[in-house]
């Protein structure tokens, strides 16, 4: 069993921008803006946002964090969408979800302007991510393809199962993981609440990326020898044995599942460092595409 690092990686990704934004410096153009939209208190989403802007001192960007109360309306944050949509020194523009149950998901990331969507959610990046064509791949799925291809995962002619169908990262997953590309051209099995004899589906996987939100969900009993897993579940669970009151529990139970796999993503530290490497990555797309 091997473990796929996503440190390792990201760190790896997060070099590579590095140099590229030295050499926009050295030849006097400017460097990628991310701006970030925080609203309420979660202590989860505050986490993930910190980490992005962090990533973005490292790699050279510019970033902008803007916070609100969860008072604000849709319709205030809707405008505040608008002016970043038109200001040309913003490259991108991220809205921490999840949001307050009065603010429409769907309204307010349709609102983004699809050239700044670099979370990749928008309908148009998601509509030329299934035909195949250039746009920005939802972030999470773009950072597992980026993993895959960091450790050299053969995937060609592999059945992977995907479990869980979100907008997110199921759906995208599955196209991506099935797409002609390398890593790609899986033959792919989309699982979720519904699906019957759902163990035996994934026995039968060579990979299995599981993206369902339920902590320790996949079982060794449900893992062949030699799988490559895919964890993306990351869920706080209450432990007060914990300087911070909580751990982080994964949709695998990793001490049973890893002894099975060729190769496991752990959590933390699996696929979460991708998902910000694969959002630099688009960001950096959007200002050269922009500039």
């Amino acid at each position: 069993m091997k473990i796929l690092d996503g440190k390792l990686a990201a760190q790896a990704v997060k070099e590579q921008l590095r140099e590229a934004v030295e050499g926009l410096k050295a030849v006097g153009k400017r460097v990628p803006h991310l701006a970030a939209i925080l609203i309420g208190d979660n202590g989860a989403s505050a986490t993930y946002v910190a980490a992005k802007v962090k990533a973005c001192e490292e790699t050279g960007f510019t970033s902008t964090l803007l916070r609100y109360e969860t008072s604000i309306s849709e319709a205030q944050l809707l405008e505040k969408i608008t002016e970043l949509n038109n200001n040309p020194s913003i490259d991108g523009i991220l809205v921490q979800l999840p949001l307050p149950a009065h603010i429409a998901e769907e309204a307010v990331i349709k609102a983004i302007d699809p050239a700044k969507d670099v979370d990749g959610f928008h309908p148009v990046n998601l509509g030329k991510m299934v035909q195949g064509q250039p746009g920005f791949i939802p972030a999470t799925p773009y950072g597992i393809m980026l993993l895959l291809e960091h450790f050299q995962i053969e995937t060609a002619g592999k059945h992977a199962v995907v479990i869980g169908r979100s907008n997110i990262v199921g759906r995208p997953m599955s196209i991506l993981l099935s797409g002609n590309n390398q890593p790609g051209n899986c033959t792919v099995t989309l699982c979720h609440s519904r699906t019957k004899e759902l163990e035996a589906h994934c026995k039968q996987a060579d990979i299995i990326v599981a993206a369902l939100g339920k902590p320790e969900f996949l079982q060794a009993s449900m893992v062949k020898e030699g799988a490559v897993v895919i964890d993306v579940g990351i869920t706080r669970v209450k432990d007060d044995s914990k300087k911070s009151g909580f751990r982080l529990l994964g949709d695998v139970h990793f001490e049973s599942v890893a002894p099975r796999c060729s190769w496991i993503t752990p959590v933390p530290g699996g696929v979460g460092p991708m998902t910000i490497a694969a959002l630099l990555k688009n960001t950096f797309q959007a200002c050269q595409q922009r500039h």
